[in-house]
């Protein structure tokens, strides 16, 4: 019996540790949850983007493609060389004394190799292809900037909407909490027999009715959670938590703050600069359509050796070198009226641009005024909000003792609680809506803190 007992100890501790050792290898680890502010999640989204990746390559891109005009410039050598094979010799005739003689010229080997030079010296387009491929690389990093200006502004309005979403959540929870009390409250005066059935079905339904709003903000919480991971260049499965609230960026929303704005220039906006690009690149793409009636100058120079054998006996060849040195004047005559159509291309793009640049600046100044406004009435209603929130606190702390001492209904607890449930949320929009604005002036007029 000690020795089956030993037995059976000794299998069920085997049996124990192989199960946790399954256990502990079939459950994956969780992942460790990050916590990101706005600067953070601004930081990452600059430099893990794919957006912003795909700018900065296309700005290196440019570079090469002007480096690659300008090598136009540069001496040009070429390296060539040349085998043919006489398969059957020319026959030349010649009379001598009266006598025809046949005598077969060439060999039966012919080698020819050699080095050529070519170089621009007068290539006025050229000259403005250069000229333009700089301006290219200008554009770029433009298109770059712009990138990022729109990055910044879709990370901070994907985030005041996250936090938006929270504080709703946050507000929608304690009206939750505050109607379930109230329901135990109307319950508990039903069993008493100080409330009557239809007050206490009305406050369990209310109660109820509290369900779809809860589950529409979680869903708003994680929608626009998912947006900002997609926006920084993470995985939407990743556990993330973005800290912060509305509340905490109160003090934001000043109108102060609104003043340094008001007298800010569209000069930095990328819109209006990379027309200001464009049009730089219209004159001189005009320049390089209109130098081609002047004309071009080019120096060429071949060094060649030449060898003629009969036979494969490399070591017994003779190589006669061969040189020349030639400058080559090309002046375009007539081209069948083709560079002239080009030219009056040119020039209506160039007005088309203009009265786009135009029409342009008027639309990003009636959005800035826009903004403006819409950033004002928003630090004016905050206040407003605030104090209404304030005391509609106080209206429901004086409804609720009311109606737990018996000298108020449920309907003025209700109403009392709706209005306080609103004033908060009217709070939290009104931040919203000034920090969105903001976000969206600050991309309007072209900067990405808020002190440039």
């Amino acid at each position: 019996m000690k020795r089956f007992a030993c037995l059976l100890f000794l299998f069920v501790v085997l049996t124990t540790g192989a199960g946790q050792h399954v256990y502990a290898r079939e459950v994956p680890q969780a992942q460790d949850t990050l916590y990101i502010t706005l600067d953070a999640a601004l930081e990452m989204a600059l430099s893990e983007s794919p957006i912003v990746r795909i700018a900065d390559r296309n700005v290196e891109r440019s570079v090469y493609a002007a480096r690659e005009t300008r090598s136009g410039l540069l001496p040009a050598i070429y390296a060539s060389g040349a085998y043919s094979r006489t398969l059957k010799k020319q026959v030349m005739v010649m009379d001598f004394g009266g006598q025809s003689m046949e005598i077969s010229v060439g060999t039966d080997n012919n080698w020819m190799g050699g080095f050529s030079l070519q170089l621009p010296l007068v290539a006025p387009a050229l000259w403005n292809m250069v000229k333009l491929s700089a301006l290219d690389i200008e554009m770029a990093v433009e298109k770059a900037r712009a990138g990022k200006l729109a990055m910044t502004h879709a990370v901070k309005q994907a985030f005041y909407s996250h936090l938006l979403a929270k504080d709703s959540y946050n507000v929608l929870c304690r009206n939750y909490d505050n109607v379930a009390l109230n329901t135990k409250r109307v319950e508990d005066k039903y069993d008493q027999g100080m409330a009557s059935e239809f007050d206490k079905l009305r406050a369990q339904v209310e109660l109820k009715n509290q369900r779809p709003a809860l589950v529409a903000a979680e869903t708003a919480i994680e929608l626009s959670s998912m947006q900002i991971k997609a926006l920084m260049g993470m995985d939407i499965d990743c556990p993330v938590v973005f800290e912060g609230s509305l509340a905490e960026l109160e003090n934001e929303v000043t109108p102060e703050r609104v003043l340094p704005l008001q007298g800010h220039s569209l000069d930095n906006n990328p819109d209006l600069t990379q027309m200001n690009i464009q049009q730089q690149q219209l004159k001189v793409a005009l320049k390089a359509t209109k130098s081609a009636y002047l004309p071009t100058l080019s120096l060429t120079s071949n060094l060649q050796y030449s060898s003629m054998n009969n036979d494969f006996k490399f070591s017994n060849y003779n190589w006669f070198p061969y040189s020349t040195a030639a400058l080559a004047l090309q002046v375009p005559i007539f081209s069948g009226m083709k560079k002239q159509q080009q030219v009056k291309q040119s020039r209506i793009d160039m007005l088309n641009l203009e009265d786009s640049r135009i029409q342009t600046e008027r639309t990003l100044r009636l959005n800035t005024i826009h903004c403006l406004s819409q950033m004002d009435n928003a630090a004016e209603e905050l206040s407003s909000n605030k104090e209404n929130m304030n005391m509609a606190e106080k209206a429901y702390a004086i409804s609720s003792k009311q109606f737990e001492v018996g000298l108020g209904t449920w309907l003025d607890l209700s109403a009392s609680e709706l209005a306080l449930t609103t004033a908060r949320l009217a709070y939290h929009q009104s931040i919203y809506n000034y920090l969105y604005y903001l976000a969206e002036l600050e991309s309007l007029l072209g900067i990405t803190h808020p002190n440039e």
